[in-house]
């Protein structure tokens, strides 16, 4: 893990990446980096989130700065302005089923090919995907999701790059700090090597390539 400022930590995402953002709905997302990323006017991307927030919060602001050509995510229903720019092809977005879309991220965080559910079986989320029965029963097979980055935001981190999440940051975070191949962190709170506990560790130091350390930059 390599502590850097916010400006060379966004410098490294070129425009037209693959970019996982952690949070639900603005929450437990790292704002910073997002801030930043619309600063340097990142464009093209695509984010893979679990939704698109909404303007002027998490995700939301790459919406308002027209910095988005492609959404994987679970909805966009509090986003008039992601939906404006998906009715006007501006966007395009994949929508898929919240637990489906988690256990992608986690198989690709995994090293797994992707994974078997019959959530969407029978239904339009089915059309273009392999069907297989197992058991006598249709499972369709949802390929993993990796990018080339993932943006996360903890609670704590402590100098090694160890992370602790709180509350609905836990729920995306962690498992897409395992399936990226640069994993960038912001923290509430950068403290110590020891105040988190072994058992309080959620995200191990190994996954962390970067950590914003300065608290203004």
């Amino acid at each position: 893990m390599r502590a850097v400022s916010v400006e060379e930590a966004v410098a490294m995402i070129p425009a037209g990446a693959t970019v996982m953002v952690g949070g639900f709905m603005g929450v437990g997302t790292p704002e910073r980096l997002l801030d930043e990323v619309v600063r340097q006017q990142k464009s093209g991307l695509t984010i893979i989130s679990n939704d698109a927030a909404v303007p002027g919060k998490g995700v939301g602001k790459l919406f308002d700065a027209a910095l988005v050509s492609r959404l994987i995510a679970t909805h966009i229903g509090l986003n008039p302005k992601a939906q404006q720019q998906m009715l006007a092809n501006q966007i395009a977005v994949d929508l898929i089923p919240q637990g489906t879309l988690v256990e992608r991220i986690r198989a690709g965080g995994c090293g797994l090919g992707g994974v078997l559910t019959p959530t969407g079986v029978g239904t339009l989320v089915a059309e273009g995907k392999r069907q297989i029965e197992v058991d006598g029963k249709p499972y369709l097979l949802e390929t993993a999701l990796r990018a080339q980055f993932a943006l996360v935001h903890a609670f704590l981190a402590d100098y090694l790059g160890n992370l602790s999440y709180a509350l609905t940051a836990r729920n995306f975070n962690p498992v897409m700090a395992m399936a990226a191949d640069t994993v960038i962190v912001t923290a509430e709170h950068i403290v110590p090597v020891g105040v988190i506990g072994p058992d309080h560790v959620v995200t191990p130091a190994p996954l962390v390539d970067y950590l914003i350390t300065n608290p203004n930059g």
